[in-house]
């Protein structure tokens, strides 16, 4: 395990001769649609767990004319459903609950409509139950601070769109009723859980959830635009959020959580593989959905992903397994496209030819490689 991190100091040096040549390119492509005076980007490239690109462009907070760090704290939105089906993974490894439980087993609301409805279906969105949520909804009122109880109330009593396992449709509230399931299995809440078990094991210290109360360093402010200018989100309450989306992170702790979940460090190699390789509905036909991570392909090269987005932020972390290669863009404006940004920089390097990479690793010492399970290359 120590000398999985140990090697990322070499890793840097390996790969620093083909980052220098990319650097300008990266620089370019993100200065297209992100500039100094405006709500930026923070944006971070890592080959075989090694950073060899992070940098920030733009303003954490326009009013004070605070400029983006690469620590600076934002809200990830949805790639927070990465560590709730990593933190479901966990407890069954423990043995503290089966991917195959019917849900009303822990949630009472769901003992009838729910008897079809297993864990397996909440984690890769084939559940049925419709994607309601208070933040989904018009007119909600964000500040409102609403228990994880109060928020399956408030769409408990909607019908299921389809039998379970039947289709692929992506659903908040399948993620809201896993946190409460973390919750019960495990007797603490939520965000103390993920910061007991997760957090704190791997040093995300400047990772938290929910709490934006909470003294946050280098934290920054949403903006949304209105009539052709910048303008503060509202502040919402992430307990509305909760596991579907209530994490705040930087760049720098989403390499670390990466490297993590890579190296074996929260979930044994076959829980990671799991979730990590497409699942299927009840026909056999396959779906774009792990438990957590998102499946599609740049080129020939497989892409395991999640985006996320509140209000006033947008962000998107994706892995080339066949390229061994990390990408996080973080921003605090949800009015440009981060998702093709991160696109463009991953296109840079699924393009690299294979002799630049081996003069790049020449003379450097012997590391271990990341091991990266077969079935997510096909």
């Amino acid at each position: 395990m120590n000398n999985f991190f140990t090697t990322l100091t070499f890793l840097f040096i390996t790969y620093f001769s083909v980052s220098q040549s990319y650097e300008s390119k990266i620089d370019s492509i993100v200065a297209i649609s992100y500039n100094q005076n405006e709500p930026g980007i923070s944006i971070l490239v890592a080959k075989e767990g090694a950073s060899i690109y992070s940098k920030s462009f733009g303003k954490a907070n326009l009013e004070l004319n605070t400029p983006l760090q690469k620590s600076s704290v934002f809200q990830i939105g949805s790639i927070t459903k990465q560590f709730t089906a990593v933190s479901i993974l966990m407890l069954a490894e423990q043995g503290k609950l089966n991917i195959e439980d019917n849900i009303g087993k822990y949630i009472p609301e769901y003992v009838e409509i729910g008897k079809d409805i297993t864990i397996h279906n909440l984690l890769n969105h084939t559940s049925g139950i419709k994607n309601r949520t208070p933040v989904g909804d018009k007119g909600f009122i964000s500040k409102t601070n609403m228990s994880p109880t109060e928020l399956i109330a408030y769409f408990k009593d909607e019908p299921l769109e389809f039998k379970p396992g039947e289709r692929f449709k992506y659903s908040n509230a399948g993620y809201i009723i896993l946190g409460r399931i973390i919750e019960i299995v495990s007797g603490q809440p939520y965000s103390d859980f993920i910061e007991q078990h997760i957090f704190d094991k791997i040093g995300m210290k400047n990772s938290s959830c929910g709490d934006t109360k909470q003294g946050i360093p280098n934290p920054t402010t949403g903006y949304i635009i209105e009539q052709n200018d910048f303008v503060k989100s509202d502040d919402m309450n992430l307990s509305l959020a909760y596991s579907a989306g209530a994490i705040l992170s930087t760049t720098e702790d989403l390499l670390k959580w990466q490297n993590a979940l890579l190296s074996n460090t929260l979930l044994k190699a076959s829980s990671i593989k799991q979730a990590m390789t497409p699942t299927s509905l009840n026909s056999g036909k396959r779906v774009p959905y792990g438990y957590g991570f998102r499946f599609s392909k740049l080129g020939n090269s497989p892409v395991i992903a999640h985006t996320g987005s509140t209000k006033g932020f947008t962000s998107i972390a994706l892995f080339l397994p066949k390229e061994k290669l990390y990408i996080t863009a973080l921003t605090n404006c949800n009015c440009k496209n981060v998702n093709n940004v991160a696109k463009q920089v991953a296109e840079l390097f699924v393009s690299i030819p294979d002799d630049k990479i081996t003069e790049a690793k020449h003379n450097q010492p012997e590391r271990k490689s990341i091991n990266v399970p077969s079935e997510i290359l096909s």
